[in-house]
């Protein structure tokens, strides 16, 4: 549950905040968290974050396919989740864990629909984000996928080629020489520096982009897209004008042609009116 946690029995205080798992095997795959106690007081501390342990055998015959195929997603898109076997996909269900709800299936009407093997997620939120993983009835499980769902936030599009510049603001908005670590989607690219310079952006520098500082939070995360460059652009006009530049004595052909073709009906009819 996400409210309750069950004590280790053969965990203990004044351990060094460590604690080992002996002959790991598949009872031991759990959510685990830690806090802290005071020896002489009630006191003990919040909950630390989640970790989710997973323990497999051998490797499962089902895969949890992802579409769109990626690990981070926006709010208020669709997902879709389908368990994929090599011999038979029916009797499969979507499960998650997520710090919200704790564990559900995808037939929880707070998770999504499943139609066969398919879960499908109509509108993502951030409560969204946590583990996923298909499970059959007897108990096998496909290995887990970390799914995180983001508020999307507005950044122009980059132009290749450009010069780009990442600052880490504090709350008032304020640079105050704050010296941060500098994220891309999850993996640390530049530690400890009061801004971020990409010299010479290109596609590969896609992502989401968000910094972090050991005292404080992290911040939200932001995609930056990348478009093609000015040259591009002056390429493709150029090939617009160039086009119809190479139309136009075509066109003035066509119209003097058809107003002679004109100008010979009208001329024919007049001398038949004449004649008459």
């Amino acid at each position: 549950s996400s409210n309750h946690y069950e004590l280790l029995s053969d965990s203990s205080r004044g351990s060094g905040g460590k604690y080992t798992v002996s002959s790991a095997a598949l009872n031991h795959t759990r959510v685990y968290v830690c806090r802290a106690e005071r020896e002489k007081t009630a006191y003990k501390t919040p909950y630390s974050n989640t970790q989710l342990l997973w323990v497999t055998g051998v490797s499962p015959p089902v895969s949890l396919i992802i579409s769109p195929s990626r690990s981070q997603h926006f709010t208020s898109v669709s997902l879709s989740l389908s368990c994929e076997d090599k011999s038979n996909s029916d009797g499969w269900t979507v499960r998650r864990y997520t710090d919200s709800r704790g564990l559900e299936d995808c037939s929880s009407s707070a998770f999504g629909s499943q139609t066969g093997s398919t879960c499908t997620i109509g509108s993502t939120r951030i409560s969204h984000t946590g583990v996923y993983w298909c499970q059959s009835e007897s108990g096998e499980k496909s290995h887990p996928v970390n799914i995180t769902v983001h508020f999307l936030q507005c950044v122009h599009p980059v132009t290749e080629g450009d010069n780009l510049t990442l600052h880490c603001l504090d709350q008032n908005k304020t640079l105050s020489n704050l010296r941060a670590d500098f994220y891309k989607d999850g993996s640390l690219i530049q530690s400890q520096t009061t801004e971020m310079i990409i010299p010479t952006v290109s596609k590969s520098h896609e992502g989401f982009y968000y910094c972090k500082h050991p005292e404080r939070e992290e911040s939200p995360k932001s995609w930056i897209s990348v478009r093609g460059s000015h040259s591009d652009s002056q390429i493709s006009v150029l090939n617009i004008l160039s086009s119809v530049l190479a139309a136009c004595p075509y066109l003035l052909v066509t119209v003097v042609l058809i107003y002679k073709c004109c100008r010979m009906r009208v001329t024919s009819v007049e001398e038949e009116e004449t004649s008459i």
